[in-house]
Order: C-alpha cells, then sequence, then structure tokens
C-alpha cells in the first residue's frame, strides 16, 4: 500500500505543477475543487487503460513483467525531472476551463496511463489503485490551485522533478524486488 501512495504522490506532480499555475492565474475555492476533480478523475481512469493493455498481454510478458515496469517508469521519471527542469521558473499556462481543463487533466495523465501497465505489480485491487491514484491527485490539485494563489508558479519546476525522481525509484524498487525477493 505504501508504494501505492508514493506511485500515486509521483504520477500526481505533474498535474500539481499545472494546479500551481492554475492558482497563479484564477484562484478561490470553486476553481480549486474543479481543477482538482477534473485532474483526479482523469488521473484516477487513466491507469485502467494501462491495467487493460497489460492484462491483455500478461501472459507474453509474464517472464519480464518487472523489466517493463522499470523501464517504464524511469523513462516516464526521466522525461517528468526533465521537462520540470525546462521550465522556467514563471512558466505558467493561462487559466484552464471546459475542454482545454479536461484536455489538460488528460494530458497530465498520459503517465499514469502507462504507469497502469504496473498495477499488478503492486498486489492491490486495480479499483483500489486508481481510486487512491485519484484521490490523491484530486486532493493535491486542489491544495496547488490554493497554493498557487500564494506562491504562484515558483514550486511548480520542483514538483515535477521530485515526481520524476520518485517514479525512478519506483521503478528501481520494483526491479530489485523482483529479482532479489522475489516479489
Amino acid at each position: 500500500m505504501l508504494t501505492l501512495v508514493a506511485l500515486a504522490l509521483a504520477l500526481a506532480m505533474d498535474a500539481f505543477a499545472a494546479a500551481l499555475c492554475q492558482g497563479a492565474g484564477r484562484p478561490g475555492v470553486r476553481h480549486a475543487i474543479v481543477v482538482g476533480l477534473a485532474f483526479g478523475v482523469a488521473q484516477g481512469l487513466m491507469p485502467l487503460a494501462g491495467w487493460g493493455l497489460g492484462a491483455a498481454f500478461a501472459g507474453i510478458v509474464r517472464h519480464v513483467d518487472h523489466w517493463i515496469a522499470f523501464a517504464l517508469l524511469v523513462f516516464l521519471g526521466l522525461r517528468m525531472a526533465r521537462e520540470g527542469l525546462a521550465r522556467e521558473p514563471d512558466d505558467c499556462a493561462p487559466p484552464l476551463a471546459g475542454w482545454a481543463l479536461v484536455g489538460a487533466a488528460i494530458a497530465t495523465s498520459v503517465d499514469a496511463a502507462a504507469a497502469g501497465v504496473t498495477l499488478p505489480l503492486l498486489g492491490v485491487p486495480v479499483w483500489l489503485a486508481c481510486l487512491v491514484i485519484g484521490s490523491i491527485t484530486a486532493a493535491l490539485c486542489a491544495a496547488g490551485v490554493l497554493l498557487g494563489a500564494l506562491a504562484g508558479a515558483r514550486f511548480g519546476r520542483g514538483a515535477a522533478v521530485a515526481g520524476g525522481a520518485a517514479l525512478v525509484l519506483l521503478g528501481a524498487k520494483i526491479l530489485v524486488d523482483h529479482l532479489f525477493f522475489g516479489d
């Protein structure tokens, strides 16, 4: 369960960084709730797509699933960290609403779809994993909008880098657990 929470926190960092920017441009409790729900729902549903693909090909990849999880999480983590480092400290998107918000929520959840392939390795029901990932993202994003009203975009860069590092570490943990402890 701890690994699931760590995965959820790491996956939420892109959305959290976007939420910080949303707070800088359009603060308010109502907007915080809308942004939190949009990002949380997208982040909670996208792992199902990845899980579905993983389940469809489980027989084929059973002996290398730990390597696939490691490669996906390291790739996603490095990409997230690189994008965070490339971002200018005060670089923010304009306030989002409607379909633009839905698009941003889906775009920041693509990594959750890829990470969904690794869900069976966590040993928790998929529905629980999706619920935890979505709930943590929703809460962090709502808080991010409110925090963004105070701090602007300054923390978004660090959040993306920290999330990327966490994904790399989770990938390494899955690989080490499987290779040395038979999990």
